[in-house]
């Protein structure tokens, strides 16, 4: 007994040794970390051309992104959703969009199986306004459209299924396999999703009533239909279709033009930057800044700097893109640059333009709506923000008054730090996903 007493003070003492220990090695790994903070020196991306000394830093760019008027385009987004508005609205004309569910409803014989592997598949189109959720996919915690529409396709599971998940202590919940995920704040007019179960009694009209009883006003199924066993959302898709809308101010509305390059001369030429600092935003929301760098002389702004761009520039440079494959790991945020070669960061841009428009809101001077240039892109395939820094970038480049191969250029930097920090989210929406050939008579903007 005085034995085993001995023994467990001993433990106890060594136990109390190491933590003491680890203490001190924990405040010693402390402190070579905070002085290795103070002596770093972030430094922006050199620009050689001859327009570097009037564009935006990163800070500027997330600057003049954020401070708009986005609840105006979250209202649209939310009153397109809910089908009080579409968005032909925003050019005055009638705009469909295209529709193939047609087409992938047809089977193929090699895939299909019968007996007791035959399985029933659906196609899902739903619609959701981005502001109301955490992007789609599911995690802890938060509020996601895979985790809803999950749990309202939980009923219509098979059998098997649902004794499995209940030995495993997991929620009756169904598997959404989605054509691509966006993020929070997004929104989505035409996002697809199948489901697959081995239950004959399941029908389609069944499925869209369960997904909206859950969050109406937020969430909308579009269409539900049956397709094939080999259809996949993402593997299937040919083409992605994204709107950005972005809010112009009065002064950029008074003083678009065709070309802004008087403004940027004078700056160029004149020499004098303002050194006084000026002051940030006070509750900036940098957890939404991606490659955000600020630079070792960070007070010293230049207020003379472009502080408007044109429309027209814009599309511009982004019709430069049109019709080519190119890789757009610059363009890309949360991937690996090293996988810089080949397919994993190379898209077709089939279809990349820029115009004015207007939407409807409640409140404005004018009382004829929000003025607002519109950026719709086609592609193959987005990479992860993608479409976000490519809006951003495509302003800073025209308001820096940059050639019109700009963007080009950017696509063989080094760093990503040549881009800018990607747009605000909430000005995002998934148009259509498309698995026919692209049709630009599809598009909104021609």
């Amino acid at each position: 007994m005085l034995r085993c007493s001995s023994q467990l003070k001993e433990s106890v003492a060594i136990f109390i040794s190491r933590k003491k220990k680890l203490g001190r090695f924990r405040d010693i790994i402390s402190s070579v970390m905070e002085n290795e903070a103070e002596n770093k020196v972030y430094v922006h991306y050199n620009h050689s051309d001859s327009c570097s000394s009037a564009r935006w830093t990163a800070r500027e760019s997330y600057r003049f992104m954020y401070d708009r008027a986005w609840q105006d385009v979250i209202d649209f987004y939310s009153n397109v959703v809910n089908g009080r508005l579409t968005l032909s609205t925003l050019f005055g004309t009638e705009t469909s969009i295209h529709d193939d569910s047609e087409t992938v409803e047809v089977s193929d014989e090699k895939g299909e199986r019968s007996g007791r592997w035959e399985r029933v598949t659906f196609k899902i189109i739903i619609s959701y306004n981005g502001g109301a959720f955490d992007g789609w996919q599911k995690q802890p915690g938060l509020n996601t459209v895979q985790e809803i529409v999950e749990r309202s396709l939980g009923r219509f599971v098979d059998e098997k299924k649902a004794q499995l998940l209940k030995e495993k202590s997991k929620p009756l919940e169904g598997c959404a396999v989605v054509a691509g995920r966006t993020d929070k704040g997004v929104s989505a007019i035409r996002q697809v999703c199948s489901f697959y179960t081995w239950r004959k009694d399941v029908k389609p009209w069944d499925i869209e009533d369960a997904i909206n009883s859950v969050a109406p006003g937020k969430l909308r199924v579009v269409s539900v239909s049956e397709v094939s066993r080999v259809f996949h959302p993402n593997f299937s898709a040919k083409w992605r279709h994204y709107l950005y809308i972005f809010p112009l101010s009065n002064q950029e509305i008074e003083k678009q033009s065709c070309e802004n390059k008087k403004e940027v001369e004078n700056f160029i030429s004149d020499g004098n930057y303002n050194e006084q600092r000026n002051g940030y935003l006070e509750n900036i929301r940098w957890e939404n800044v991606e490659n955000l760098i600020i630079s070792d002389n960070m007070g010293l702004e230049a207020a003379n700097k472009p502080t408007r761009f044109s429309v027209c520039r814009v599309n511009q440079l982004l019709q430069q893109l049109e019709r080519k494959l190119l890789s757009y790991k610059m363009f890309a945020r949360d991937t690996k640059a090293s996988r810089n070669i080949g397919p994993p960061t190379e898209c077709f841009m089939y279809h990349a333009r820029a115009a004015e428009a207007r939407i409807p809101c409640s409140v404005n001077d004018h009382g004829e709506g929000r003025e607002v240039m519109c950026v719709e892109l086609v592609a193959n395939r987005f990479l992860r923000k993608m479409v976000r820094v490519l809006v951003a970038t495509s302003i800073r480049e025209a308001a820096a008054g940059a050639e019109e191969d700009a963007l080009l250029k950017l696509m063989g930097a080094t760093c990503r730090r040549a881009t800018a920090p990607p747009a605000p989210p909430d000005g995002l929406c998934l148009v259509d996903v498309g698995y026919t050939e692209f049709d630009p008579q599809n598009c909104l903007l021609s």
